[in-house]
């Protein structure tokens, strides 16, 4: 483990990636979920040899922060003594109720595990790059569609048959149309085989299209609805849906007739005590799993009404996110500053600020990204707003923005202001304002448009 992870690659559990606060191992387990037990075990490690901060990444991983070349192999250790299995090589990844979900339309699981034998004896994993990943969406309460992947294949009407679309997410993807679900394995290999031919630094965004659709065998099955193409890459702002559905801050019913809770850590990030904690009081109630999920939640599944009542109330009082309505969950955001060497400013304290100033304005029809520096690694997809970090002089640290961009636009470099906080409160103020009757924040500012946003918040630029 002396060879750790450059930057851009997937801190991997055996290749650590060097950030401000020391390195950071990520962990995704292979069964998708721990035992209660597990966790605390997790989290004990994660004290002992890191800074005892534990994160799950936005798309399910559990990450592990401030940790040593030395600590680093003890974290491994004690994995291995937790009986952990972490997934290695190339991520195919299922969803958080895979397998469990009362409404999905198909169970991926079967899918995801024969293209994860065929990625193995293709020997794909040592030439595809380490960001490249499979999605096998089973259709059901927590869609992956905001989950990036360079193949997709989702559950479709017919049980026999998945739609396949290639780079991005699902509104981003280039829809291909419909496989046979005999043939769906077979096409997420030749998409993989493609990207590989590229070298290591492609992606499927990388690849043509039209070139790779005349070696898949495509059903004669109805393919994607225009409406869905039509939606396909349509700016995050004129969402004119309130609150994005399939949020895992809820319950849901299971199969087997019992509930799961759905609980986020705030930006992703907890201290390990709070974790333990929690997961003591899972254990007090019955729960025999935790599954750590897409956007930085974890879920307890098996669970009865009254469980999730303690356990949400156990979760709240410890800091957790229980509530779908909380403005948190509609920012995005870094470490920042100190804990990574690129962060300019401590994203995480402004997130805090704006969600408690603002709370009205992030109304979740619109994500705000607060990103440390121009690399975008919390929200690498545009955002309606985003805030970037960049130096302002010797003494202070400021932001800039930009609408409907990633971190890395030149927008926000050119927006640079010492006191962002401020100016969002003038943008959340305008919208106030000038929003109409039943209007979403996102539309609002949609229509007055982005010279008009800029101009607000600027106004006190010094």
């Amino acid at each position: 483990m002396s060879a750790f992870a450059r930057r851009g690659a997937c801190p991997a559990l055996s290749a650590p990636m060097q950030t401000g606060d020391g390195l950071l191992a990520r962990l995704h387990t292979v069964a998708g979920g721990l035992s209660p037990k597990a966790l605390i075990g997790l989290c004990e490690s994660a004290l002992r040899h890191g800074n005892g901060i534990v994160e799950v990444t936005a798309r399910g991983s559990v990450q592990i922060r401030g940790l040593t070349p030395p600590s680093a192999q003890a974290l491994a250790r004690d994995v291995d003594a937790l009986e952990i299995d972490v997934r290695s090589g190339v991520p195919v990844e299922t969803g958080a109720l895979a397998g469990i979900d009362a409404e999905e339309i198909a169970d991926p699981r079967p899918l995801a595990n024969e293209i994860r034998a065929a990625i193995e004896k293709a020997g794909l994993g040592a030439r595809l790059g380490p960001k490249v990943s499979v999605v096998v969406d089973g259709g059901g309460r927590l869609p992956m569609d905001a989950v990036l992947a360079d193949v997709r294949l989702v559950a479709c009407g017919n049980p026999k048959a998945w739609h396949l679309a290639i780079g991005g997410t699902a509104a981003s993807a280039r829809q291909l149309g419909v496989v046979e679900k005999s043939q769906a394995c077979a096409a997420a290999i030749t998409i993989l085989e493609a990207i590989a031919a590229l070298g290591r630094e492609a992606r499927a965004r990388d690849l043509d299209a039209q070139r790779v659709v005349t070696e898949i065998p495509l059903s004669g099955l109805p393919a994607i609805s225009p409406l869905v193409r039509e939606m396909a890459g349509r700016p995050e702002r004129g969402n004119l849906q309130a609150r994005p559905t399939g949020t895992p801050v809820s319950m849901f019913s299971l199969a087997d007739g019992t509930l799961a809770l759905g609980i986020a850590l705030p930006f992703g990030s907890m201290p390990a005590e709070n974790i333990i904690a929690l997961a003591q009081g899972a254990i007090a109630v019955g729960v025999t799993e935790i599954r750590p999920a897409p956007s930085r939640t974890l879920l307890f599944p098996g669970v009865s009404l009254d469980a999730c009542d303690n356990l949400r109330d156990a979760a709240a009082s410890l800091g957790f996110i229980t509530h779908a309505a909380d403005p948190r969950l509609s920012i995005a955001a870094c470490p920042g500053s100190p804990a990574c060497t690129s962060g300019r400013i401590a994203t995480r304290a402004l997130a805090e600020r704006i969600a408690a100033h603002d709370a009205d304005f992030l109304d979740g029809s619109f994500t705000l990204h607060v990103s440390g520096c121009a690399k975008g690694c919390a929200h690498p997809a545009p955002a309606a707003l985003t805030l970037v970090g960049h130096d302002l002089n010797a003494h202070d640290d400021g932001a800039g923005i930009a609408l409907d961009a990633t971190a890395r636009s030149p927008e926000a470099a050119g927006t640079v202001i010492s006191d962002a906080q401020a100016g969002v409160a003038r943008i959340a103020s305008l919208a106030r304002r000038n929003r109409q009757s039943g209007e979403t924040v996102a539309a609002c500012l949609s229509r007055l448009g982005a010279a008009t946003v800029t101009t607000a918040f600027m106004q006190g630029r010094e």
